[in-house]
Order: C-alpha cells, then structure tokens, then sequence
C-alpha cells in the first residue's frame, strides 16, 4: 500500500495534512453504500464512524477543518484495517488505501502518544526494522527466551498481564523463532533448472527472514525448477510496508529508496516477492516517491517489475514432474494480495495442479482475519474477533491445512486454532509447492 508523498505546508491544529492527496480524491466517494456489507469492522459494529463511508466523510471533513483530530475521532480511523476491500467493490474508484495511510501520518503527527509509545514505535519501526543485524539480533533474544522456559514461566505466573498497554497481546502474538540454521537465508544465487524462463531477484524481507527463512528457500527452490536464475540482492532492507502501515512516513520514503537501489544493483527481469503485504506496497512505490526528483522514474520502473510469486508463476503451467501432495486443504486469501493486487485465481490454479491436493472453498475467503500489518497488535480486541470469525469457517471446512501466503496471516491463524485447540496446520503456498517438488525441510 502506497502513502502519498507529495508534499504540503504544514496543517493548522487539528486539519488534517493529507499530503497532497487532494480532497478531489475524497469527493471521488458517492456514497453508495456497497462498500458497507464489504468491510470487516461496519459488519462487526454497525457504526456508521466505523465503515468505508463514514471514514471518507470524516477525512474529508478534517481536511477541510470542519472537524478536529480528537481521540475519538482518531480511534474510529485507527480502527480501520487498512484491508482494502472496499477498493474492490467500489464502482467510484476511491484511493481510500492511499487515503485512510494519510490519515494515519496524520494521526502520529498530532498524537505521537506518551513517550513510552514513542520509545517502542522507534524501537520496531526505526532501529529494528531498518537495520537487519540489529533485528536478527532481536530474534536470537527471542528464541533464547522462548527456548529458555523463562516464556512458559511468564506466560503461567500471570506476569505478562502486568505488562503495560497492548504488550500483553504482542507477547501472546510472538512468533516461534527457529534455529539459527533454520534461519539461514537462500544462496546469493540458484540457478535455473531446465530452460531458463527468467532472471528474477527475491525478496527475503525483514520478519520473513528471520522467523520464515524456510519459506525463502524453498521460493528459491520453486522459482529455480520453473526456470528462473534466483538472485538475492544484497544490501537489501525492509521494504517499509509496516512503516507505512503504522503511519511513520519518513522512513516508509527512506526504506523506498534503499530497496530500490539494492535491487537496481542485480538488474533482475521481476522482482519476486512471497509477502503480500510487501508485494502490494513495493508495486506502489512509483505513487510513493512521486515528488521525489532523484527517485519519481526509477520507482515507476521498479515497480513495474515487481510480482506476487502466485502471479508470476500462474503465467504459465508449473513445469514437472510434480509429486503428489496427498492433503485436503483450503485457501484464505491475504487482504494485500486479493484486495492490494487483484491476485485471487492465480493461487488456486497452482495448487489446481498438484496431484492428490484437494481444495475446498473457505467461505469469506478474502475477509481479513485481523493481521492486518500490525493491526492485530495496536488493536487487539477487533483482531481478535476477526480471528474467531476466520477460524470459525476454516473448521467448517474440514480441511486439514489453511494455506495462505503471507506471515502475518499464518502467525494470526495459528494463534487463533491454536485457541481452539485445533490441529489444523498454516502453511505459506510456497511449503504446498516445494513439497510438490520433493523439498520441504
């Protein structure tokens, strides 16, 4: 998802900055309504404040300073998934993405919150997320701590109840950290088997390589046996999706404009990526650095490269011989995939094509299940019902597997039947398709 870049004098107290974004973009919305029965949080509180309507009219009124930026106001925004579907069912073409990340820069710049708030946002949004030692350091504590026991006491003592704000759901939340082998990144390069479709550079990302290394290997893995040389850039950081996300629009331009210099540097034909929340906001990175003189050409060019792993490899037939994966499974469909990309047949056509794989419909396939970047960890309590509503419907499927294929969903799913004590597994697309090819680790 892309953040307006263009730039602004500074918004008297309480009007809202959109960052160039005009309010034209805001009177695109003809108050139809079809958005409504489409988003995840009007559906679950019927408010009004609470649906993609309502949150145009708020914006537009706080850009024109019919209204100020009060608490309240700013939690009716911030409840907001940033999911997109309202993007795909509204017949006005409203940039509401574009238009509710402005807000949201808006909503820290006027209410950057208590210090300690502000220490933690720097703490994941700057230091950890744009500097992959630090954050690799981080998940080593992580996996001390998780493999210690010293978890498991905090967790039965009650003591991570007493952690301040929304701690305690970040805790409950914390990812299994592998092995320090199992967190080893693909090889530099891995060339193609068989004739060479194309030359293509992954993303590894910055939580997906660390808690999901796994994955990234077996993309290479896939893309090399479909006929692609893999290359990994180095130099390369987070692509600044979560900033972005979170409201912190600064290092979103900064972290922009790093990724693209790394991945300039192989000359690649595609930049492959197996995130969607990083797939949609790097195919956005020409709106992104749009007033950006040294950067506005490079970004629409580097954009235009970038493409979902499902996306690219459903261009043509999966090149054999595949093995079969004996599993009855079901697809949920990342928000930033289905509703950021308009990518919905190509993961079923793929998965159509592995021997003894059987695939049932999961009913609200393409409603989020309250990931939603870090949504599920600033807004708890509505992730949370999402998440029941999600995993509700993955067991009226009966399906042994959810796969989807993006780690905030699989981390958010596996916490949610992990409540429900189910067994049902969450694998990434990638782990479906590697396993096919005789992989897996």
């Amino acid at each position: 998802m892309s953040t307006p870049t263009h730039t602004s004098a500074p918004a008297p107290a309480g009007v809202l900055n959109l960052h160039g974004l005009s309010v034209d973009g805001v009177n695109q919305c003809v108050h139809c309504g079809l958005c409504l029965a489409y988003c995840p949080t009007f559906s679950e509180l019927g408010t009004e404040m609470d649906s993609p309507r309502g949150r145009i009219f708020t914006i537009k009124s706080l850009a024109e300073g019919r209204m100020s930026l009060t608490d309240s106001v700013a939690q009716h925004l911030s409840l907001c998934l940033d999911c997109r579907a309202c993007e795909t069912v509204c017949p006005a073409g409203v940039p509401y993405g574009r238009l509710i990340e402005a807000a949201k820069v808006e909503i820290e710049r006027q209410q950057p919150g208590a210090l300690p708030r502000r220490l933690f946002r720097w703490l994941n949004f700057g230091l950890l997320l744009g500097h992959p030692r630090l954050l690799r350091l981080a998940a080593a504590g992580a996996r001390l701590y998780q493999t210690s026991g010293l978890q498991q006491l905090v967790r039965r003592s009650g003591l991570v109840k007493l952690l301040p704000g929304t701690l305690p759901a970040w805790e409950a939340l914390l990812p299994s950290v592998p092995s320090k082998a199992e967190r080893t990144p693909p090889p530099r390069t891995t060339l193609a088997d068989g004739p060479r479709r194309a030359r293509v550079a992954m993303l590894t990302g910055c939580i997906q390589a660390v808690v999901f290394g796994a994955h990234n290997r077996a993309t290479a893995r896939v893309l090399a046996r479909n006929g692609c040389d893999v290359l990994v850039p180095e130099g390369q950081r987070c692509c600044g999706a979560l900033n972005a996300h979170g409201g912190d629009h600064a290092r979103a331009l900064a972290m922009a404009r790093q990724t693209i210099d790394a991945f300039e540097a192989v000359a690649a034909d595609f930049v492959i990526v197996n995130v969607s929340g990083c797939g949609a906001h790097m195919k956005a990175y020409g709106h992104l650095l749009a007033d950006d003189p040294a950067y506005a050409e490079r970004a629409k060019r580097f954009a235009a490269t970038v493409r979902d792993l499902a996306e690219f490899l459903a261009q043509e037939p999966l090149r054999g011989p595949l093995q079969p994966v004996t599993m009855t499974c079901t697809y949920h469909d990342p928000c930033h995939v289905v509703h950021g990309q308009k990518i919905k047949s190509e993961p079923r056509r793929l998965l159509a094509q592995i021997p003894g794989l059987r695939l049932v419909e999961l009913p609200e396939s393409d409603w989020c299940c309250g990931s939603a970047g870090i949504y599920n960890l600033t807004q708890p309590e509505m992730a949370t019902r999402l998440l029941h509503r999600k995993v509700g419907h993955v067991l009226e499927t009966s399906a042994e597997a959810v796969v989807t294929a993006n780690p905030g969903c699989i981390l958010q799913i596996q916490a949610g039947l992990g409540a429900h004590q189910s067994p049902v597994r969450v694998l990434h697309l990638v782990e479906i398709l590697d396993r096919a090819y005789g992989g897996g680790e």
